[in-house]
């Protein structure tokens, strides 16, 4: 169904922002970011946010740190770097706007 597709191109397109606001609180690891995601009904799975970290920490916006685990291989911890602080405050303040414009369009129309 076309509906379905556009609601999932509407929740990936935000994606990234959500992503960075769960990560500026702490350090966190990958199920953290899911279970913060499942938490705000943006179901994602596991596929979609690891190259979505990959890629923003090659583009020097996250950066990372292994901690050993006592149930299992080590764990990648993630944070911020000051870029990531940066491109997180442009894509919020970016948003806002966007959110202003869309909740404009969406008020009722006068007769």
């Amino acid at each position: 169904m076309k509906i379905e597709k556009t609601n999932a191109q509407m929740r990936k397109g935000v994606l990234e922002l959500c992503v960075l606001s769960v990560i500026s609180d702490q350090e966190v690891y990958t199920s953290d970011i899911l279970s913060a995601l499942k938490d705000a009904q943006l179901l994602v799975v596991e596929g979609t946010v690891y190259p979505l970290l990959t890629r923003l920490k090659n583009d020097g916006i996250l950066k990372y740190r292994w901690e050993e685990s006592t149930s299992g291989p080590p764990r990648k911890y993630y944070s911020l770097t000051e870029q990531g602080i940066e491109t997180l405050n442009s894509l919020t303040e970016n948003w806002k706007q966007l959110n202003k414009s869309v909740q404009q369009l969406l008020k009722p129309k006068k007769s």
